[in-house]
């Protein structure tokens, strides 16, 4: 596909209507592994994705499974845009003569977009991350452990049914992405949406050099000829065989990075003052399997939401290169 012919506003918009699609498809998978993610050793609530969904809509409604869905719908067109669009913009500044770029340079490629993008992703997760577990919190709360008090509750009381007896019990309601914007804005200034900004570089690196070489060069092996495109299912394919595989590879990273960006603690709950502390904690306290939670969310989260995206993203591009 002749990248030249597209204007970057136009990569940009197809970069944001496919993430939007993916993540409408994905968002429930993506909650339950945030809520995985934080659980400790000796204070588990959910057994696995699907008894932490069904624990969920019991307790929270359908609707609960997508805690925090709006602010990652507002905020992952520029991120998916800013993300598929920079890897674009950077192959083509390494490609030369038209010769197909080595792989080193599809891992500089993919290294670029992931650079860029954090800009968006580190707010987007650090307010979604709050919105998400919440509901875990609030889980936690109802079994015999007390919870410590946090900042970031607003004191209104939402009715929720116990998971167990089905009884109905009240717990905090959590704040909306506004307000914790609002309120980290006034505490902490701009650094506050930012915090887990290092873990945050830690894991999109990474991903991105290993997701966008690894999608490249499936893809190419879809395509009838050189200067054909790949059919749609294959890109869908290579999306979700790439996604998942450097999903899984960079998950511990997202582990650290869920654990620094999590504002509100349950009873017993420790705080990290960084990344090395963090991985130090998690190590002693939970060994090395911890790293791996929700790594199996994650991968079904990835897998579709990148399969998903390329497919979109491909589309429409070449509607917009035209014949």
């Amino acid at each position: 596909m002749s990248q030249h012919q597209i204007s970057l506003p136009a990569k940009l918009i197809n970069g944001g209507i496919a993430g939007i699609v993916g993540v409408t498809c994905v968002f429930p998978i993506d909650l339950a592994k945030t809520r995985l993610q934080n659980q400790r050793r000796g204070q588990m609530v959910y057994k696995s994705m699907m008894d932490c969904l069904v624990k969920t809509v019991r307790s929270e409604g359908y609707f609960g499974m997508y805690r925090g869905a709006a602010v990652n719908l507002t905020l992952v067109t520029p991120e998916k845009a800013i993300k598929l669009a920079a890897n674009d913009f950077f192959r083509h500044q390494l490609a030369k003569d038209g010769k197909s770029l080595t792989v080193f340079k599809e891992m500089l490629a993919g290294c670029g977009a992931g650079m860029c993008q954090v800009v968006i992703t580190t707010p987007m997760e650090m307010l979604k991350i709050q919105l998400q577990d919440a509901g875990r919190l609030a889980a936690q709360q109802q079994r015999p452990v007390k919870m410590s008090s946090t900042k970031l509750v607003v004191t209104n009381a939402m009715l929720s049914r116990s998971y167990n007896s089905g009884a109905v019990v009240a717990v905090p309601r959590a704040a909306s992405a506004i307000q914790i914007a609002r309120q980290l804005l006034q505490t902490q200034g701009v650094s506050g949406l930012y915090k887990g900004l290092g873990a945050t570089l830690m894991r999109d690196v990474p991903f991105s050099v290993v997701y966008f070489p690894l999608f490249a060069n499936l893809n190419q092996m879809g395509k009838p000829s050189p200067g054909e495109s790949s059919p749609f299912y294959w890109a869908f394919l290579s999306g979700c065989v790439a996604g998942s595989t450097a999903a899984v590879a960079v998950n511990p990273c997202d582990v650290v990075k869920t654990r620094l960006q999590s504002l509100n603690k349950g009873s017993g709950e420790e705080t990290y003052s960084g990344v090395v502390d963090c991985v130090t904690k998690i190590l002693r306290k939970e060994g090395p399997t911890a790293f791996l939670k929700g790594a199996g969310c994650r991968a079904l989260v990835i897998a579709p939401l990148f399969g998903i995206a390329q497919v979109m993203y491909f589309l429409f591009t070449i509607q917009l290169q035209g014949p």
